[in-house]
């Protein structure tokens, strides 16, 4: 994995993207949740969806990592 993209001239670090494609499953996978109900068995909601993000962006390094040479 390299450490920059270029994205028109401008340098992104990866980690800057992943996190971006992260967040947006997280906004997916928090919605499915609240739709469901699951939020009700949950005692703190801010602490969920931060474990939630974290456990998301390390599949999404995981998958990028054996995705790119």
């Amino acid at each position: 994995m390299i450490g920059e993209i270029d994205i028109y001239g401008v340098f992104l670090p990866a980690v800057l993207i992943l996190m971006l494609v992260s967040y947006l499953l997280c906004l997916v996978v928090t919605r499915v949740f609240a739709r469901v109900g699951l939020y009700r068995f949950v005692w703190h909601r801010s602490i969920f969806d931060l474990a939630i993000y974290v456990i998301v962006l390390g599949i999404v390094v995981i998958v990028s990592h054996r995705l790119l040479p």
